[in-house]
């Protein structure tokens, strides 16, 4: 079949689609990449593309978190992950101060480097964002490296914000394939 076909052609370093979130309804509470998604034979590292992703409440944080053990438990305590603003966080930071306005949101690219490894998992993010002051906040330098501080292999990612719920925009999973 074609699937078979393109599986066996994908060279090392090509960017392979994995999974989407689809349109989020208004409400959800988090997305979810699972174990499922994670294949550390076939992927080096991975992109996910948000998608004017938007909160139900204002000047809200939009975070993702890591689980080892197929997302039964998520790393949410402050200080497991580093990086800016703050030097401890309960997550990877994706956009701060977010509005709540359908013309705002966050938006940009978040990668997730090297997660098989069992040492510290890096994470950068790169991105837009505005607030109700409709001031626009980009990922500055700074702000784009990130570390979880645990030695761990990762299998499951969640996106989230750090108060309230998701009101829409779509979350894409990519894979980098193994060189």
């Amino acid at each position: 079949t074609l699937a078979t076909y393109m599986g066996t052609k994908i060279t090392g370093g090509s960017m392979v689609f994995i999974a989407s979130s689809g349109a989020i309804s208004s409400g959800t509470a988090t997305v979810t990449f699972d174990d499922d998604d994670f294949d550390a034979t076939k992927f080096d590292h991975y992109i996910f593309m948000l998608q004017n992703v938007l909160p139900v409440t204002d000047n809200v944080t939009f975070l993702c978190q890591i689980s080892t053990d197929g997302g039964s438990n998520f790393s949410t305590t402050d200080g497991d992950y580093h990086g800016q603003p703050s030097a401890d966080q309960i997550g990877f930071h994706l956009g701060i101060e977010i509005a709540s306005d359908a013309n705002y949101g966050t938006s940009g690219r978040f990668e997730l480097l090297a997660p098989h490894l069992t040492s510290r998992t890096y994470a950068s993010f790169q991105g837009v964002s505005r607030d109700n002051a409709a001031r626009i906040f980009a990922a500055r330098d700074k702000e784009r490296g990130q570390v979880h501080l645990q030695a761990a292999d990762v299998d499951t990612v969640r996106f989230l914000f750090h108060d309230g719920n998701i009101a829409s925009g779509e979350i894409v999973m990519y894979g980098i394939a193994n060189a």
